[in-house]
């Protein structure tokens, strides 16, 4: 049976009701891994410990009936404990390939950048070629793939940073914020009442990989107007001749900012992208794939804020 554009556009929407059930408050990030997901996008959480990042992910994954799998990142972790290695079997004396973590539909990367290069270059080719390599013999990961890797903003001692390549794989970076007060006291609630989030239970599955494959059909027929495709380019042009900026966004950056748009303007229920969408996405599409230079951080400057003053900046077609 083949599902329509129109219910999987609902299916898809009743995932933020769904996922509150479990995570409280966190509409916008949990709208942006279903952005990721029909954009076959990878997510970078980034937040303090305790915002649910974790539960969140898991939570996503069983409402969409999706495999999940979590991966805590440490600095002994091996490249072949992520993608999987060749083991001896004595009885047949023959090698065969035990899968790692990353055959699985959403791989939660958790603290990402606490494990070494070595490590992190090896969800590289996952994250990008949607194979793992062994041996000569590239297997391929299933569909659909999304990292979301999580790393804590504050806590920097013991890490690895992400280098720029690694980064510009990442479709989307997503704050996870605290919570507001009120949205606080209603966390607190759900666990004076029992609450516990290792129970999933009552997240029922209410969208599926076929709505997502629906969902995709139906992003890539969502029209981009010539002067919303140069909004999108002056945007990223804008940003490499930042002064304050020493790394701009590259071609790279501008496109996924169009996938995000487009799908954004899907579930939104237009099947065209206006400059809005451009300006939704444009922090969390690009935030990740521009650096500050050093003079402007110490002045205070944030990525978001520049960010902001560029769009303020670049003309806006009527």
């Amino acid at each position: 049976m083949t599902t329509s554009a129109d219910s999987a556009r609902e299916a898809l929407g009743a995932l933020r009701t769904e996922v509150s059930k479990a995570v409280v408050g966190q509409d916008a990030v949990v709208t942006g891994l279903v952005i990721a997901l029909l954009c076959k996008g990878h997510v970078l959480l980034e937040g303090v410990p305790g915002v649910a990042k974790t539960l969140m992910v898991r939570t996503l994954s069983a409402a969409l009936s999706l495999d999940f799998k979590r991966v805590q990142f440490t600095p002994d972790l091996m490249p072949g404990d992520v993608t999987g290695s060749l083991i001896y079997d004595a009885r047949t004396a023959e090698f065969e390939f035990r899968e790692g973590p990353v055959f699985t539909n959403l791989l939660l990367a958790d603290e990402i950048n606490r494990t070494p290069p070595k490590t992190q270059a090896a969800l590289l080719e996952a994250m990008e070629e949607r194979q793992v390599s062994v041996e000569g013999s590239a297997r391929l990961l299933p569909d659909p793939f999304v990292v979301c890797a999580t790393q804590n903003p504050v806590e920097y001692e013991g890490t690895y940073q992400l280098p720029e390549a690694q980064l510009d794989r990442f479709l989307l970076k997503l704050t996870v914020p605290l919570p507001p007060r009120e949205q606080e006291i209603s966390v607190l609630e759900r666990h004076a009442r029992g609450f516990d989030p290792r129970d999933l239970s009552e997240v029922k599955a209410v969208a599926s990989a076929e709505d997502l494959a629906a969902g995709r059909e139906a992003v890539a027929q969502v029209h981009v107007a010539p002067e919303v495709l140069g909004y999108i380019v002056d945007v990223a042009r804008a940003t490499r001749n930042s002064p304050s900026l020493q790394l701009g966004v590259s071609p790279r950056g501008a496109t996924a900012l169009l996938a995000a748009a487009r799908a954004w303007a899907w579930l939104s229920g237009r099947p065209y992208v206006t400059p809005d969408d451009v300006k939704a996405l444009a922090r969390p599409a690009l935030r990740h794939r521009v650096q500050l230079r050093p003079e402007a951080e110490l002045e205070g400057a944030t990525t978001d804020g520049l960010l902001d003053g560029i769009l303020a900046s670049v003309p806006v077609p009527r």
